[in-house]
């Protein structure tokens, strides 16, 4: 057996499917269904149940998935070790980013990081709170660009970045958006609208809706900041709205206006996540004080 067998035996376990997984590993069909079969032999054990239809693990076959998974986390990791001690900043670096940061936070760090560190190469995933911790605990990321939740985040270490005001976002026509600075209190009998569940930005900025005495409009979840954008532009209701998302609609947008909150504002801790232990702890410190070179963020 080799490790090559345990990437093709992951692979079919992801997808369910000889031909997508054969596609994923760059091999043709055959080659990787003759592989698990050797695998299989070699065993001694039926790791997949074959019909025409389905591809189903047997009980044999799930546990053995779960040791291949950590046999290849682990030759990862020592990779990774290696190539830390040769040169902290080249290799691959698998990071993970949250909806609501990755599209307003990339532009501003990625062109540093490409003329900083020519050698490193960037493989990125969008996707929520919740999917990327569990990449990140399985060692499929390296480390993550999210929104520090304390409580969902045992056994993980993190590195602060910034801390992202909450702005209020609402129709110009809002008696709000009228003034100069609002207090939080002020959204006392206001209707919110929120993204859907998943998104980390919607239990935070409910908390603070919530505790100033707002209600949200239970009968509209968006599934993005740009949604929501064009949904308060409407005047149903008012919602926070993270700083960086805002900077490039700040002036521009005839229909929406921001503002900020008085101190104390309402904020949110951006922080790189990464897995207690990793042996990529200089590259993961060296990012982190690229990305607080290349983001301003204003005072209270």
């Amino acid at each position: 057996m080799n490790l090559r067998d345990f990437e093709y035996l992951l692979a079919l376990y992801e997808v369910r499917h000889f031909r997508k997984a054969a596609e994923r590993c760059y091999v043709s069909q055959p080659t990787l269904s003759g592989q698990i079969r050797k695998l299989e032999d070699e065993l001694e054990l039926t790791l997949i149940e074959r019909d025409t239809r389905n591809v189903m693990f047997t009980p044999a076959g799930e546990s053995v998935v779960e040791h291949a998974r950590r046999v290849l986390s682990e030759v990862k990791q020592l990779k990774d070790t290696a190539q830390s001690f040769r040169d902290p900043m080249s290799g691959e670096l698998k990071l993970g980013l949250i909806p609501t940061v990755a599209p307003y936070l990339l532009p501003k760090i990625m062109p540093h990081l490409f003329q900083n560190f020519p050698d490193m190469g960037w493989q990125l995933e969008e996707q929520q709170t919740h999917v990327l911790l569990n990449l990140l605990r399985e060692g499929q990321l390296d480390a993550l660009l999210l929104a520090w939740l304390p409580n969902e985040m045992q056994g993980l270490a993190h590195i602060t970045l910034f801390d992202e005001p909450l702005w209020l976002a609402a129709s110009k026509d809002n008696h709000l958006i009228k003034q100069t600075g609002v207090e939080l209190s002020q959204l006392d009998g206001e209707t919110v609208l929120m993204l859907e569940d998943g998104h980390c930005l919607r239990d935070q900025a409910l908390g603070y809706c919530f505790s100033a005495g707002a209600n949200e409009d239970g009968t509209f979840r968006a599934t993005s900041l740009e949604t929501l954008r064009h949904m308060v532009a409407t005047g149903r209701g008012v919602t926070l709205m993270p700083y960086l998302a805002i900077q490039e609609h700040h002036q521009a947008d005839p229909l929406l206006g921001y503002q900020p909150f008085k101190s104390p504002q309402p904020t949110r801790e951006i922080a790189l996540v990464y897995r207690r232990g990793t042996s990529r702890i200089r590259t993961l410190q060296a990012l982190a004080d690229a990305i607080k070179e290349s983001v301003t963020i204003p005072t209270a």
